[in-house]
């Protein structure tokens, strides 16, 4: 398994961190007519038949009144275009595209056709460029979001470096975006079976890898052998680094592991888990078949993390429902 392969680590674009800098590298970007720019809400992006719904300048304008000038981010650049997000209100409408009124269409779901869609739901259908430029624009929206006061002195911040810093207004503190580490690991038995988990906020069915976030202080492997403890009562010992993806809901980076497994008796902590059990490849084929067990989304970590051990892609189940949404 390989980072840049997983659905949200893929992207093409340059960062183009030299940009942000400038004074006026977004008046320069919106000056250009060749600039592109995605609109984003709170995890959603603005999606069209081809993927990613990449509007000029003056079509994102034209999206919505409420757009100031700490609401537009850079993303990125390369040899066709700057990219661009553009922040908007949560449950903002869509707009219909090439028109210069606000014709407006809603969709919470990721139907082909102009809409909100989820990243969650369709990062992995998403093209390279698109997933990377998707990615980025959420997780600095959900910083900007969460964190417009100083978290020294309590004051206002306002936007700087075209959207990747904020700045105390009071006592001139420069704030980064924040980025929160945590450990996702498929854990194997001495016979090759994986250990998988049905979370406490889960609904019926879902299942998937073990997770947790890295407390300060300790370091990435020694958070797989405890949160499995915690979670499985299950003892890890090997621990081996697989790859990570980006996570933005709100500010994750996803570390992915395999941890071997010197004890198979599990005991769910009925807190974060209400479930876990081992499961063979045989075992695990046919209940994702029967809907039994969802799997993970094709956009998270744990997917390919489990596919890995799979040995290929996971059957399709024949319970239409059995989706993870």
């Amino acid at each position: 398994m390989i980072s840049d392969d997983l659905p949200l680590s893929r992207a093409l674009a340059d960062r183009a961190a030299e940009l942000r800098t400038r004074p006026h590298a977004l008046a320069e970007a919106r000056a250009d007519a060749s600039t592109r720019v995605l609109l984003v809400a709170d995890g959603q992006v603005l999606t069209d038949a081809q993927g990613l719904a990449l509007l000029t300048v003056a079509e994102a304008q034209r999206a919505t009144t409420s757009a100031d000038d700490e609401a537009w981010l850079l993303l990125a650049r390369d040899d066709d275009a700057t990219y661009l997000a553009l922040r908007v209100p949560a449950g903002h409408p869509a707009p219909a595209r090439g028109e210069a009124s606000d014709v407006l269409v809603h969709r919470t779901t990721p139907d082909a056709g102009d809409g909100w869609s989820a990243l969650r739901q369709i990062g992995g259908e998403l093209s390279a460029l698109d997933a990377g430029l998707a990615t980025t624009a959420v997780a600095l929206d959900a910083w900007h979001a969460r964190h417009p006061r100083c978290p020294r002195c309590g004051a206002a911040t306002t936007v700087e470096q075209a959207g990747w810093v904020r700045r105390c207004t009071v006592d001139g503190s420069e704030h980064y975006p924040r980025t929160d580490a945590a450990v996702i690991m498929a854990v194997l038995d001495e016979d090759d079976r994986l250990l998988l988990g049905r979370a406490a906020a889960w609904a019926e069915r879902r299942w998937s890898t073990l997770a947790g976030f890295v407390e300060p202080g300790e370091s990435l492997e020694h958070a797989v052998r405890r949160e499995v403890l915690e979670e499985a009562a299950v003892v890890v010992g090997a621990v081996e680094y697989r790859g990570s993806q980006p996570w933005p809901f709100p500010a994750s980076l996803m570390v992915g592991f395999v941890g071997h497994a010197t004890s198979t008796d599990v005991r769910p902590d009925g807190k974060e888990l209400v479930e876990a059990r081992w499961f063979t490849r045989d075992e695990l084929a046919t209940a994702v078949r029967s809907g039994e067990v969802i799997p993970p989304g094709r956009a998270s970590i744990a997917r390919a993390l489990v596919e890995d051990w799979f040995g290929g892609p996971l059957p399709v189940s024949s319970d239409p429902t059995a989706t993870w949404r």
